[in-house]
C-alpha cells in the first residue's frame, strides 16, 4: 500500500480538539495491506486497522461545539450509522460461522401475529400498509436489527446551537416520479405526499443566487498542489442546477496540475464533437457501447494514451460502483455524464429530464417516517408531508402491547421456519435475538424484506436452486458521511457548491440539497450552519475484477477501517479543498456522521459481466428465482426488483403482500 506523506499535521486538521470520540473497529477480521489497499492512493491517507481502537460494542462519535439532541432517540446518534455496531453481528456469526444454537429462547408473545416481516426498511413498511389495507384489524409485527428504521432511508439530525441540521444517510429522492408506477403512486397518495410541492420546497436557484458552481479538486499529495479548478464534468454534470464556470473549457484544463501531455488530451476529449466510431453502424452503436468498458472507449476511439487523463477520470462514474475500468462505455456516457457522447453518433437525447428535486430534507427517511406514522399513529403527532419533517417521534410507542402494529427494533431475526411441511403448514415460527436473548414469535404469513444474501440462512428448508439464486446478490458496498459545519463561507470564497475529487477517499463532496419544508429552513446566509454531504464507493480499480468481486473487495474495506481513519481523511480533503477559502477543520467541523452501509446498493445486472434478457422480469434472472413464494413466505425487498430504486422496494412489498398463501 502507497503511503503518502501527511500535508496536515492532526493538531492542524483538530483531531485531538476536546470532541467526543470513540474509535470502533468491527468487521470481517485482519485482511493483508494488500487486500487493505482497495483503491487508496493520493490524498487517501493510509489505513491503521486497530489503533487506538476500543472495545468492541462501543459506539462511536466526533462531536464538536454540538448538543446531542437525545441520546436514545437514533436519527441523532452520530459516529458511524448506517450498519451500526450492534447491527450485524448476529448476522455474521450466523452467516459466517453457521451458528445455530442461541441459548434459551423465550416465548415473546404465545398469540401468532397475521402477519410477521423481516425487515424494516422501505419494502417492509410498504408491505406492512398495503397488508393493512387489506386486512384492517390483522396484527402485524416488524422486525429489524437496526436501532432504527428505513433500511437505507436513513435520518441524520446535527443540532448546532439554535440550529438543526437534518441530511439523509442513504435513499435520497424521489427520482422521476411522473414514471412512477401507479402502486407507488398509490402508496405516495396514501401517505399525503404531492410531489408539485417539491417545487418550492427545493430551493432551485440556490446554487446560481449565491453564484456556486462545480470544480475538480486536485490534492497536493496526488498532483502536487491544493487546487479547485471550476469545470463542470462527471458526478455534477446534470445533477445539481449549478451555476456556470467563469472560464472556458480550455482556460480550465490549461491550469490543472497535469502534463501538458494530458491537457491536450483533455481538453479535446471535452470538446470533440465528430463521430469517433463511424465504422460501426447507427442502430449498433449502443449495443457496442454496452460491450466495452469506458476506458477501453477512451483508448480505442478517443486516442487517449496520457495517465493523467485516466487518473482524473477513473472514479468519476462511482454511482456505477467501480471505476472505469469495468463500468461500461454506454452508462459512464449516458448515466454519469463522463465525456465522449458527442464523440460516439449517437443522437443527442433533446427529451427534457425530470429537474432532480423531489427531495426531503431527510431524503427518503421522510417517506419511511410516514409509513411509521401511518401504520402506529401514537409515535408522532401531524398528518402531512410537511409536518413529518419536524415530527418528534417517540420510539416508546413503536412496540407496544394491543397495537395492531407493533415495530421491533435491535433484533436480528436468526430462524424462519414452517411449522410442518411448508406447502401445507398452517404456521411458521420466527426466532430473533435482541440483547443477547433469543425470542420467538409465531405468524400465520412472514415477508421476507431483509437483503438476500441472508435469507438462505435464516430459512434452509427452501429448495437449494431458490437458495442459491438468493445468494447471487452482491450489494454495493458504499459510504455516505454527513459533516455539519459551522457555516458554509469558504464554499461561497470559493464559489462551489459541489466538487470532484480525483484521487481522494471520498470522490465528492457537496453542500447538501437546499430543501425547507414545513418549519424546517434550510440555511440561506453563508454564516450559518450547514451539512456537507462526502460519498466514497469502495473497489478495487485495474485489477481485472468482476463488479460482484470488487463489492466483496469493497465490503472488506468498510468494515475494517476505522472511525478515526474515516475522519482524518475527511477533515484533510475537505481542508486541502476549502483552505483557500478560509476553512478552519479544527473550528468550522462541528460534527461527523458516518453512514457505513456494507451491503448498500441492490445488485443490477451489468452488460460487462452478466447475461441481460429482454425483458426484466424473464424467469431466467436470479432476482425472479430468489422471490418466488415458499409455503407461507413471501420475498419483498430491493434486490427481487434487482434494482436499488425506492419505487421498486415498494412494488416488491406490495408483489410480496399479494403472493401471500390463505391470508
Amino acid at each position: 500500500m502507497k503511503k503518502s506523506s501527511k500535508q496536515f499535521t492532526d493538531a492542524e486538521l483538530g483531531m485531538h480538539s476536546a470532541i467526543s470520540r470513540r474509535d470502533i473497529l468491527h468487521g470481517l477480521g485482519a485482511l493483508s495491506l494488500g487486500a487493505l489497499s482497495v483503491g487508496l492512493s493520493g490524498c487517501t491517507l493510509p489505513l491503521h486497522l486497530g489503533q487506538g481502537s476500543k472495545a468492541a460494542g462501543e459506539s462511536t462519535s466526533s462531536m464538536s461545539n454540538i448538543t446531542a439532541i437525545n441520546e436514545v432517540y437514533p436519527p441523532a446518534s452520530t459516529g458511524y450509522r448506517g450498519n451500526h455496531p450492534g447491527s450485524f453481528e448476529v448476522a455474521h456469526q450466523l452467516g459466517r460461522y453457521n451458528k445455530r444454537d442461541w441459548g434459551p429462547v423465550v416465548e415473546a408473545e404465545t398469540t401468532p401475529y397475521d402477519l410477521v416481516i423481516v425487515g424494516g426498511g422501505i419494502s417492509g413498511l410498504s408491505a406492512a400498509h398495503f397488508y393493512q389495507k387489506k386486512h384492517p384489524n390483522a396484527s402485524i409485527l416488524i422486525l429489524d436489527n437496526h436501532d432504527d428504521f428505513g433500511g437505507h432511508a436513513k435520518r441524520n439530525e446535527f443540532k448546532v446551537g439554535e440550529h438543526t441540521l437534518l441530511g439523509h444517510g442513504g435513499s435520497q429522492t424521489l427520482q422521476e416520479p411522473s414514471w412512477f408506477s401507479p402502486v407507488v403512486k398509490e402508496l405516495l397518495d396514501d401517505l399525503g405526499v404531492e410531489v408539485k410541492r417539491f417545487d418550492k420546497a427545493y430551493d432551485s436557484n440556490f446554487y446560481k443566487r449565491n453564484n456556486l458552481g462545480a470544480g475538480i479538486h486536485f490534492c497536493k499529495e496526488k498532483w502536487g498542489v491544493d487546487r479547485v479548478v471550476p469545470i463542470e464534468i462527471g458526478t455534477n454534470a446534470g445533477y445539481l442546477p449549478l451555476a456556470d464556470s467563469t472560464l472556458s473549457i480550455a482556460e480550465a484544463v490549461a491550469i490543472m496540475p497535469i502534463s501538458d501531455g494530458a491537457k491536450i488530451e483533455f481538453e479535446r476529449l471535452l470538446t470533440l464533437e465528430q463521430d469517433q466510431m463511424p465504422e460501426i453502424a447507427q442502430g449498433d452503436k449502443e449495443d457496442y457501447l454496452k460491450s466495452i468498458t469506458y476506458r477501453d472507449f477512451l483508448s480505442k476511439h478517443m486516442n487517449i494514451s496520457e495517465p493523467h487523463v485516466f487518473e482524473i477520470l477513473q472514479d468519476l462514474a462511482n454511482d456505477l460502483s467501480a471505476g472505469i475500468d469495468a463500468v461500461d462505455a454506454y452508462g459512464a456516457i449516458s448515466y454519469s455524464g463522463l465525456p465522449g457522447l458527442a464523440a460516439t453518433g449517437l443522437p443527442i437525447d433533446e427529451e427534457e429530464v425530470e429537474a432532480y428535486i423531489h427531495h426531503f430534507p431527510d431524503g427518503n427517511a421522510s417517506i419511511a417516517r410516514l409509513l411509521v406514522r401511518k401504520l402506529i399513529p401514537n409515535v408522532a403527532p401531524g398528518n402531512t408531508m410537511e409536518d413529518i419533517v419536524t415530527a418528534k417521534f417517540d420510539y416508546s410507542t413503536l412496540d407496544q402491547d394491543k397495537q395492531l402494529v407493533r415495530l421491533r427494533l435491535n433484533s436480528t431475526v436468526t430462524k424462519v421456519k414452517h411449522q410442518g411441511e411448508p406447502n401445507s403448514a398452517k404456521s411458521i415460527v420466527i426466532e430473533y435475538q435482541q440483547n443477547g436473548q433469543a425470542y420467538r414469535v409465531q405468524a400465520y404469513g412472514t415477508i421476507m424484506a431483509c437483503n438476500n444474501s441472508i435469507i438462505p440462512y435464516l430459512c434452509p428448508e427452501m429448495p437449494e436452486v431458490q437458495k442459491e439464486a438468493l445468494d447471487f446478490q452482491e450489494r454495493v458496498p458504499i459510504l455516505y458521511t454527513n459533516v455539519a459545519l459551522k457555516n458554509w463561507q469558504a464554499w461561497k470564497n470559493l464559489k462551489l457548491g459541489s466538487v470532484i475529487s480525483p484521487g481522494s477517499y471520498h470522490i465528492n463532496a457537496m453542500l447538501d440539497f437546499p430543501v425547507s419544508m414545513g418549519d424546517y429552513k434550510y440555511s440561506q446566509a453563508s454564516d450559518k450552519p450547514v451539512i456537507v454531504r462526502l460519498e466514497r464507493v469502495p473497489h478495487l480499480n485495474n485489477a481485472g475484477k468482476t463488479i460482484r468481486e470488487q463489492h466483496r473487495i469493497g465490503r472488506h474495506e468498510l468494515m475494517t477501517t476505522s472511525f478515526e481513519t474515516i475522519e482524518r481523511n475527511v477533515r484533510s480533503q475537505l481542508m486541502s479543498m476549502l483552505g483557500q477559502g478560509g476553512f478552519d477543520p479544527v473550528t468550522d467541523i462541528v460534527g461527523i456522521t458516518v453512514n457505513r452501509w456494507a451491503h448498500g446498493y441492490s445488485y443490477w445486472y451489468r452488460s460487462l459481466f452478466d447475461t441481460l434478457y429482454e425483458n426484466y422480469d424473464d424467469e431466467r434472472y436470479p432476482h425472479m428465482i430468489a422471490r418466488k413464494p415458499f409455503g407461507r413466505i413471501t420475498i419483498a425487498n430491493a434486490d427481487s426488483g434487482a434494482s436499488d430504486m425506492l419505487e421498486s422496494a415498494v412494488e416488491q412489498g406490495h408483489r410480496a403482500v399479494n403472493e401471500l398463501k390463505n391470508l
